[in-house]
């Protein structure tokens, strides 16, 4: 879109600390854990030490040959040194390809299958407890941030290396590639240029700029292997932002760091903020200095929304949500007050940005789609990327006309707003939207973390629960909770740390329904 076009000489990467650091030579990054790659920066690196760190990182990757237009795996175990690895990769001019730590070996193997022999940076943790051993011989190098393993090169070991300066890359040319979350098989590899990415900057460093101050704190939980990770980085960073960068959730942790460094931004996922909810009660009010909290790509419940605006204790505070995929990036947006409530309407999910990103809805039946009659989402944007790597043909097949099919079902109001129903794959027939479900069940019951409708064995929606502390659900309260809603099955309790997840924490709803029929068919109880 033309406004994403203008100036787009695109996100480069490999020198985007550099370029932040010489703006804002003494801003810093705040950590919750130590990096792997450089334990000794400690919790606190100024951006001018991490761009030194990267600039290293780079020069020992060349001199192990890695070359521009080579593909670099990194699979490591959880941290922000991955995004900076990427960082790394990007500043020589190769392509990093970010694989989940969350990913079973199996599906690492299949992956660097797809790559083509690329090199691999992982860790001793790794190769000895998931990855298979076949993966020394599909990688063309294995290189370690951590530990040893016969057979690989501890990075470590190529310190002092020579250094090298940053390669130019074309900004149309990949610079990044991440996988989509794998709910329906395994994942694909998104190819993201620099252009495309660019282009997702636009809207939300627009949005961030205009929200909360220079001077304050920007917090970021979202996975390091997310290409949102490369897009809330770079704004923070290039705005001037302390920025923190969280790997652990926990709300006791977040709570005692938020007290020390509070931030005026906050930027996670939907199951991220469901899980701070309880932080609304901590008595440090760890959010009280909260001016906006984004959310972008998945679904977030009304009552999660109302929780955390009722934390802050700032004047105008809003809760933003994006709507978006990985392969295009935010296209949608809208924001809450307080004055919105816990039981507004989540399936609104907003319009798009203006000059930047577009939105239509395609009939599925050759009648206009609405409420009652959803049709297909499809979306414009210049943030789309280029490729599934390996995969063109699947690529080709989400294209209509130069518009992409997100796979979400929904209908735009006569204003414009966009209203998603559900995922395409999710739908149960008889059900409007089991989205719209679950945000009531989550309003009436609020000792509910999670709660799932998925088709049961016998196509009845079944709600599979988890609470919070995993205490029994009340049958009397969800009882009331399901009047006037449509006909469901008996709640199943689980677990929330046993239900299958994807590397941004959404549930894999097509892998626990499986679960569920191979449970019943077993008679295994859901609390094992």
């Amino acid at each position: 879109m033309f406004l994403q076009r203008i100036g787009n000489k695109g996100i480069r990467l490999g020198t985007l600390f550099d370029r932040a650091a010489a703006r804002h030579p003494g801003n810093f990054v705040v950590l919750d854990h130590d990096l792997d790659l450089a334990p000794h920066l400690g919790r606190r690196a100024t951006l001018t030490e991490l761009a030194e760190l990267i600039a290293d990182l780079a020069s020992r990757l060349w001199s192990v040959d890695v070359r521009p237009g080579d593909h670099v795996v990194v699979h490591k175990s959880d941290g922000f040194d991955i995004s900076l690895l990427a960082c790394a990769v990007a500043r020589i001019g190769a392509v990093p390809v970010l694989l989940s730590p969350k990913l079973d070996g199996a599906t690492v193997a299949e992956l660097l299958r797809r790559v083509g022999r690329p090199y691999l940076v992982t860790d001793q943790a790794k190769l000895e407890d998931s990855l298979p051993a076949e993966v020394l011989t599909l990688s063309r190098r294995v290189l370690l941030a951590s530990g040893d393993f016969e057979g690989a090169t501890p990075l470590e070991s190529l310190a002092g290396a020579q250094r090298v300066g940053a390669v130019s890359m074309p900004a149309d040319h990949p610079t990044l590639i991440t996988h989509t979350s794998g709910t329906t098989g395994t994942p694909k590899l998104a190819v993201h240029t620099g252009t495309s990415f660019q282009a997702r900057y636009r809207p939300q460093a627009t949005v961030v700029g205009a929200a909360v101050r220079q001077s304050e704190p920007i917090a970021v939980h979202v996975s390091f292997v997310h290409s949102r990770m490369f897009t809330a980085m770079p704004i923070a960073i290039l705005q001037g932002h302390p920025l923190i960068v969280l790997r652990d959730d926990d709300p006791e942790t977040v709570g005692a760091l938020f007290s020390q460094v509070p931030p005026g931004f906050i930027e996670a996922h939907p199951n991220t903020f469901l899980r701070w909810e309880v932080l609304a009660e901590d008595p440090r009010r760890p959010l009280a200095n909260v001016k906006y909290f984004s959310s972008t790509f998945d679904a977030i419940h009304p009552r999660t929304v109302n929780r955390l605006l009722q934390a802050s204790a700032r004047k105008g505070r809003r809760f933003a949500q994006a709507y978006g995929q990985s392969e295009v990036g935010p296209i949608a947006a809208r924001t809450y007050s307080l004055k919105d409530g816990a039981d507004f309407n989540g399936r609104c999910v907003g319009v798009p940005f203006p000059g930047m990103t577009g939105v239509r809805v395609v009939s599925r039946d050759g009648n206009p789609p609405s409420q009652e009659n959803p049709g297909w989402i499809e979306v414009r944007s210049d943030g789309r990327i280029i490729t599934y790597h390996g995969e063109h043909a699947r690529w080709e097949k989400q294209v209509n006309d130069g518009w992409w099919r997100m796979g979400d079902v929904g209908y735009r109001t006569k204003y414009g707003c966009l209203h998603l129903l559900d995922r395409e794959v999710d739908e149960i027939p008889g059900v409007k939207s089991t989205l719209e479900i679950e945000d009531k069940l989550f309003t009436r019951v609020p000792e509910l973390i999670e709660v799932i409708i998925i088709p049961g064995p016998d196509g009845t929606p079944v709600p599979v629960v988890s609470t919070r502390d995993d205490k029994p659900l009340d049958p009397v309260a969800w009882q009331a909770a399901v009047t006037g809603l449509p006909p469901l099955g008996e709640p199943v309790q689980w677990r929330l740390e046993d239900l299958p997840q994807t590397a941004t924490t959404k549930i894999k709803r097509l892998e626990l329904a499986r679960l569920l029929g191979a449970q019943e068919a077993t008679g295994a109880p859901s609390d094992s």
